[in-house]
């Protein structure tokens, strides 16, 4: 949830009961270090650092990308620049600011770094969960000595955490991948993806998980960072994959470039290089008060959020779960 999770919504989210997450990705080591210390003395319990470990493409070649965006130069009148923060993949850097923060939980995305990084965040005594979108990747992730596995449906907002080459058409929703990863692996299975009530809860620990990642039923909370046009838009539009806005596939509402070019285009460079040549016309429009140019990710299950503080909304998720399950019982 980078850009839209932050220190004020972990905090919120420990004081109801929930294992706090800070996103780290597009975060440098010192503010890594910055937003824990800002945690800790504020709430009580495990904190989740989240990292992205993609690898970098070298020398890809974006002129067709910047080529479709020119009108869009053209009409804000500026010129093509590399400028915003860009998604870094875990490194020596980030493992020592591990090292010396000891989170009690590390996750990943798009796999795991390098098998010596891994061992070192081990070693600093963090329980170590990897994200799966496939039952091939949980097994991946269970031989590589992960301690959990986050279960990744379609309908998760954001990126895709697919790294093993499978076909974006063959994607599982939850429902389905879940029970099938549940079964593969002996290590706990984390649900993730279009849940956003105690309903879907209840229905993920039916199904094998021992515990629910929720994200999207987050942003419609205060201590969210995102823009208005954003959480206005939560309700109004349903989500859809596309790879206009980093070069990667992942599910977010329909903002005007996806309007105007459609949700997926074959000039956007590999992932994470397309936000580079798309950050100054983001900055420009935002400038002007339009907000169509930048990540507004979201799940399918958007519209069933609710404006709630987030020390509330944890608590009246696993009050609506237990609740169904108790009946069930």
């Amino acid at each position: 949830m980078a850009a839209a999770g932050g220190v004020e919504l972990c905090v919120g989210a420990m004081a109801g009961g929930a294992v706090g997450s800070l996103p780290c990705a597009m975060l440098s080591a010192d503010a890594v270090r910055e937003q824990v210390t800002e945690v800790r003395p504020r709430a009580a319990g495990p904190i989740n650092l989240n990292f992205f470990c993609h690898k970098q493409p070298a020398n890809a070649d974006d002129s067709a990308w910047r080529s479709l965006l020119r009108p869009y130069y053209a009409e804000y009148g500026i010129e093509p620049t590399d400028a915003g923060p860009q998604r870094k993949p875990f490194d020596e850097t980030m493992c020592a600011v591990v090292e010396q923060l000891r989170p009690k939980i590390v996750s990943f995305h798009f796999g795991f770094p390098a098998n010596d990084l891994v061992q070192r965040v081990k070693a600093a005594g963090a329980i170590v969960i990897g994200n799966a979108t496939t039952v091939e990747e949980a097994r991946w992730l269970e031989e590589r000595g992960a301690n959990g596995i986050i279960a990744q449906g379609f309908e998760a907002g954001g990126h895709t955490g697919r790294f093993l080459g499978s076909d974006p058409a063959d994607a599982l929703g939850l429902f389905a991948l879940l029970p099938r990863v549940a079964d593969a692996v002996s290590v706990p299975v984390i649900a993730a993806g279009g849940v956003a009530d105690g309903r879907g809860i209840a229905a993920a620990f039916m199904l094998g998980a021992s515990a629910v990642q929720v994200g999207t039923a987050y942003l419609h909370c205060p201590e969210s960072l995102i823009p208005d046009a954003h959480r206005a838009a939560l309700g109004k539009s349903d989500s859809l994959f596309t790879n206009l806005i980093t070069g990667g596939l992942a599910r977010g509402l329909r903002g005007r470039l996806m309007r105007e070019l459609g949700p997926v285009r074959s000039e956007a460079p590999p992932f994470p290089l397309a936000s580079a040549a798309l950050a100054p016309i983001r900055a420009a429009a935002e400038a002007r008060g339009e907000y169509g140019f930048g990540a507004m990710w979201a799940g399918q299950a958007a519209a069933l959020g609710r404006s709630l503080p987030a020390a509330e909304l944890t608590r009246k998720l696993a009050a609506d779960a237990l609740a169904i399950l108790a009946r069930g019982a």
